[in-house]
């Protein structure tokens, strides 16, 4: 198994570290909580770069590499939502968007097709990102300005989310083409 792999599964194995942070009575836990989430999303962009750049693409690395991804973003979601910070249709939306291009990308495979990050994804990713981070910080240091910045940024990330997933099956829509005519 390679670096940049390693780096995938250590993302994986922070998510029930940075869940169990939430949980536990410890002054601080939200603010621990919320670097956690923050450190393991950078590892992100640490993995993919290290797999690019020492030309290690494998294709474990690519299924588990998404797949963290959606566990990393999608438990911190539910988290948001059990704890009352966010609403329920922003999580589902976000949730169901990984869900449906997920599968879009499965159509797309079984053609020999790779879909590659748009930049719409990759702003998508970025905006969800600092949306949850800010909302687990709960709004801090805004609050002290009384400035909606984690709502205004998870206005933003669910915005994004819906255009970047229209934006992937618009840009990609041969390969619905292509199934009907079989």
């Amino acid at each position: 198994m390679n670096l940049a792999n390693k780096i995938t599964i250590f993302r994986i194995l922070l998510i029930p570290v940075f869940m169990i942070c939430i949980y536990i009575d410890i002054p601080y836990n939200y603010y621990i909580a919320a670097f956690l989430f923050l450190f393991a999303a950078i590892t992100d962009g640490v993995d993919g770069y290290i797999a690019r750049s020492r030309n290690q693409i494998t294709v474990f690395g690519k299924f588990i590499d998404p797949l963290a991804d959606k566990l990393l973003i999608s438990s911190a979601l539910i988290i948001l939502v059990e704890l009352g910070a966010i609403s329920s249709w922003i999580a589902f939306i976000i949730i169901a968007r990984e869900f449906i291009i997920t599968g879009f990308r499965v159509l797309a495979a079984a053609d020999g097709i790779v879909i590659a990050a748009s930049g719409w994804g990759k702003i998508k990713t970025v905006t969800q990102i600092i949306a949850i981070f800010s909302t687990l910080l709960n709004n801090y240091p805004f609050s002290l300005i009384a400035f909606p910045f984690s709502k205004i940024t998870m206005f933003l990330a669910v915005i994004f989310t819906i255009i970047s997933g229209i934006d992937y099956i618009y840009t990609n829509r041969k390969i619905f083409i292509e199934e009907e005519d079989k």
